[in-house]
């Protein structure tokens, strides 16, 4: 039955909650353990693989650069697109619950192809992240032991390419060891690493708070002012996109809740609730930090300034803040956070690579599930060794590669959530006019973050041209960020017409079909 004879026959219930989609029946199993984590268990994953307090000693620094002391503004109005976008992830997964997440979705909402590079974007977004990881993981390790030892000789290890990239592949062999042996491991390890982290980061916060009004910081500090809360006093455009880019990066993550959705207890609604409440928890760390190092810092470029060209902001403020025995506990905060989002980002990438392989997109090992832990073992370490591969080579080459292809990141972020936000308009559009909830929740929201995310790309691709974006570097005179950024996607258009060959099924529609949604009583 189609989904417009299946409304006509429902005619009088128009406009009624009480209707909801029947699962796909193209949809496959794909052997994953079930009902292996709950509520309380996807957020604290989610959570780690954003890496709140890792993402923050990074990201600080290059935000107040663009846009000052409206630092907290940046991170409100970067939480407005995600979370438009997380309503869209929400409405699809309660009705396609599907590890493939924006691959599946954007399939059936858009057709094969535009699946395919949506899956992709993903995919590549995450090698990325899980590379750079892997790399500030190594860094603070270093640091942590450097101030453990008070031995400078110790911590200057960090820049020893001879020690610092095999560091960095074990690493990436323990946290890939982790994520094969399956969720149930997985959540475990993750519970400490993030309560220490934001155990760490609330106490951080309210010794900054406190030493700052206390006038402990005469030379730096400022008082707080809700005017820091206004993005319209952000300088110009530039500025502000620059710094709405920075914060989109911050965010990124939060999607792993809904990753996990076939391995998830209490039903279809419980990933979608779990992205919310991780949402939540990161813009309230995110802005209750910026206003912290704000009153203690300020937004000079000399002493403890926020505006210097220190790329570690945390390590410059752990023992002015915390003291000199309990500054050490920042940097271990960050090294827990960067090894434990290192852990939990291999799920996302698994996850879709396994359901891409199931539904015939990807080579048949990709679809390979181990028979006792029930993970995507084959795509895990597949995705294990490409890290490894390529942040040695990108760490070789240069490290002004490495960070072009970092800031090339937030394009690919940009690129699959916009997609998955625009799938929601398109899965649903029969809907909108069923009720207002459909209407704002299913289509309205899901659009303007999908146009939010869109207008950063465009932008971001119109600035990266200039070779003075990002480390400077170009090629032919055209900015690094942007060649590495377009290429990326480039490669997957040809990687994807070499699969067409190869997997003709997939790609005519036979596998996965679009647009077979059919409405059923809701049962809740």
């Amino acid at each position: 039955m189609t989904n417009q004879n299946m409304r006509d026959q429902h005619g009088a219930h128009h406009g009624s909650p009480e209707l909801r989609y029947e699962n796909e029946p193209d949809l496959k199993d794909k052997g994953l353990s079930h009902n292996a984590i709950g509520l309380v268990g996807s957020v604290v994953v989610a959570i780690s693989t954003v890496a709140p307090v890792y993402t923050l000693t990074g990201a600080l620094g290059p935000t107040v650069r663009e846009v000052g002391v409206h630092l907290p503004a940046i991170f409100l109005i970067g939480f407005v697109p995600m979370l438009l976008v997380a309503f869209a992830y929400r409405e699809l997964n309660k009705v396609v619950p599907d590890a493939g997440t924006s691959f599946t979705w954007t399939v059936k909402a858009f057709g094969p192809r535009v699946g395919w590079m949506t899956g992709w974007g993903l995919v590549m977004a995450t090698i990325i992240v899980l590379s750079n990881l892997a790399g500030i993981g190594t860094s603070f390790f270093y640091l942590t032991l450097g101030k453990l030892f008070d031995s400078d000789w110790v911590a200057s290890w960090d820049g020893n390419k001879a020690i610092h990239i095999p560091t960095c592949m074990v690493f990436i062999a323990i946290a890939t060891a982790i994520s094969y042996r399956g969720m149930t491991v997985t959540k475990r390890v993750q519970y400490f690493l993030v309560v220490l982290q934001l155990a760490v980061l609330a106490v951080f916060i309210a010794m900054a708070i406190s030493k700052a009004t206390s006038g402990d910081f005469p030379d730096t500090s400022l008082s707080f002012s809700f005017g820091w809360l206004n993005p319209f006093g952000v300088e110009n455009f530039a500025a502000l996109t620059a710094g709405l880019s920075l914060s989109i990066f911050m965010y990124w993550g939060w999607d792993t809740a809904l990753t996990m959705n076939e391995e998830t207890a209490g039903g279809r609604k419980v990933p979608g609730r779990a992205a919310m409440v991780t949402l939540v928890v990161i813009v309230c760390a995110y802005l209750m930090t910026g206003i912290a190092t704000l009153m203690v810092a300020g937004v000079g470029d000399t002493g403890l300034g926020l505006n210097s060209d220190d790329t570690n902001i945390f390590a410059k403020l752990a023992d002015p803040v915390m003291g000199s025995g309990f500054g050490i506990m920042l940097f271990i905060a960050v090294l827990a956070s960067s090894v434990a989002s290192l852990q939990t980002t291999f799920i996302p990438v698994a996850r879709t690579a396994l359901a891409m392989s199931t539904y015939e997109a990807l080579p048949p090992a990709f679809a390979r599930v181990h028979p006792r832990y029930k993970t995507p073992g084959f795509a895990t370490v597949t995705a294990g060794v490409v890290t490894g591969v390529f942040y040695t080579v990108m760490t070789l080459v240069s490290t002004s590669v490495l960070e072009d292809t970092i800031a090339a990141l937030g394009l690919m972020i940009c690129f699959y959530y916009a997609l998955t936000a625009f799938s929601s308009v398109r899965y649903f559009r029969h809907d909108l006019r069923r009720s207002v909830r459909d209407f704002f929740i299913k289509g309205a929201m899901p659009l303007i973050g999908g146009l939010m995310l869109s207008a950063i790309f465009v932008k971001t691709l119109v600035d990266a041209w200039n070779p003075d974006y990002g480390s400077g570097s170009s090629v032919f005179g055209i900015g690094s960020v942007f060649v590495i950024g377009v290429g990326v996607l480039l490669l997957g258009v040809i990687f994807m017409e070499v699969t067409a060959r190869r997997s003709p099924r997939f790609f005519r529609g036979e596998v996965l079909k679009v647009d077979t949604p059919v409405l059923v009583p809701d049962e809740d």
